[in-house]
């Protein structure tokens, strides 16, 4: 490398990581083998490789380029971390995770009938002996809709991808 000041250069738009400056990994093993190597200047240029890497699951991990360039990469980079590891307080060692930006939200389905008609149908008969009109579905999907959306909102503010049960809203 020409520039003495940098550590590494971005796998994703190769621009330098300087010495002692933080750079991001991907948390997925096969990106962080020394053959692989890959380390990236930001968040952003972590995310270019997602669509190629086609992970399951992963996130960037934050970390510190070595302060000294004569070590050689690969020593600098475990005495770095050992040091680092030694030195910083148990909370500070765990790599910081962040995970990709949520992809644009899809617009709204066509509403569409959520229940089941002859479920419905069943458990009113046999709770009550009435019967269900078929116009009773609409409303009903409505409300499972919204039950639906604050379980998102939840989710989401919890920063999961996956509806619990402790997501849907309690209702009296």
């Amino acid at each position: 490398m020409t520039d003495p000041a940098s550590w590494r250069r971005c796998s994703a738009c190769k621009q330098p990581i300087a010495l002692g400056a933080a750079y991001f990994v991907c948390s997925v093993s096969t990106c962080n083998r020394p053959r692989t190597g890959l380390v990236f200047c930001t968040v952003s240029c972590w995310e270019v490789h997602l669509p190629v890497a086609r992970h399951r699951e992963a996130w960037a991990e934050e970390k510190t380029a070595p302060r000294t360039p004569d070590t050689g990469e690969k020593v600098a980079e475990r005495t770095g971390e050992k040091a680092a590891a030694k030195s910083a307080p148990a909370a500070s060692r765990a790599p910081r995770r962040i995970l990709p930006a949520a992809p644009a939200r899809q617009p709204d389905p066509p509403p569409e009938i959520l229940i089941v008609t002859s479920r419905l149908k069943e458990y009113v008969r046999a709770r009550s002996g009435m019967n269900t009109s078929e116009r009773v579905l609409g409303p009903l999907s409505e409300i499972v809709r919204k039950v639906c959306d604050e379980a998102i909102r939840s989710a989401e503010s919890d920063g999961r991808k996956t509806i619990l049960e402790r997501d849907i809203p309690r209702r009296g």
